[in-house]
């Protein structure tokens, strides 16, 4: 597994002073960029070769979400690929070694040239290495689209929201979205699917479903392509 310890800002966390849903993400995310970096898998050098690992899905078990101030241990590891697909796992602990969040995720290796899923290559996959996977209960990498989905206004696709892939960051995905939940909703569990890519200027139509503790956002184009759905289960 490879870590990093850190500690919880105070602009990473809400009103309540806990870690927020997308400084979880976040922290992940981070996590495996630094992996590729020290293994020399990196941006820069898959730039190089035109190749990027795009994220496809995630499935986040929150805990608890740490506190400010509190010092917690990242961690990653791949534990198959498969073709073009990566699946990796991340955790969360906090200085007690007790786990706050964890996660499963698959990444798509991608040529940017094309813009199509391309072969991992065998040399990549022997560097990352392979671990067992997290003792969860696994769920499907697609999140259903449920019925009688409520329009929301729409909004603008702004620079804030773009990173190095020039597209709009997953993350930022979920911050858009967690504007629908109710005041005071607490996550026990995320999953997102990334079906399309939002870039600069393009226009988010939000569509919301709420049955019992499922929130399901719908982030959409105005042809109804749709960019990502995310499923916010409560505690």
């Amino acid at each position: 597994m490879y870590s990093f310890e850190s500690r919880i800002r105070y602009s990473e966390t809400n009103f309540h002073k806990k870690l927020t849903l997308t400084g979880i993400t976040n922290y992940f995310q981070d996590c495996s960029t630094f992996q590729s970096e020290d293994l020399g898998l990196g941006i820069e050098p898959l730039s190089q070769i035109n190749r990027a690992w795009l994220l496809n899905s995630w499935q986040i078990l929150v805990n608890r979400a740490p506190s400010m101030g509190e010092s917690i241990t990242v961690g990653t590891w791949a534990y198959d690929f498969k073709g073009f697909y990566g699946y990796r796992n991340f955790i969360m602990k906090d200085a007690k070694d007790q786990v706050c969040a964890v996660a499963n995720s698959l990444w798509v290796y991608v040529d940017t040239s094309t813009g199509h899923p391309a072969k991992i290559p065998p040399e990549a996959g022997a560097l990352y290495g392979s671990e067992p996977k997290y003792p969860m209960e696994y769920a499907s990498r697609k999140v259903p689209v449920p019925e009688n989905l409520t329009e929301h206004p729409s909004f603008c696709v702004v620079s804030a929201n773009i990173d190095t892939n020039n597209h709009v960051n997953n993350g930022q995905y979920i911050l858009m979205a967690e504007e629908y939940l109710p005041e005071g909703f607490d996550v026990k569990e995320l999953r997102v699917e990334y079906r399309n890519a939002a870039y600069l200027g393009d226009r988010i139509y939000p569509k919301v479903s709420c049955q019992d503790k499922l929130y399901t956002v719908v982030l959409e184009d105005e042809n109804q392509k749709i960019y990502a759905i995310l499923a916010f289960t409560g505690q």
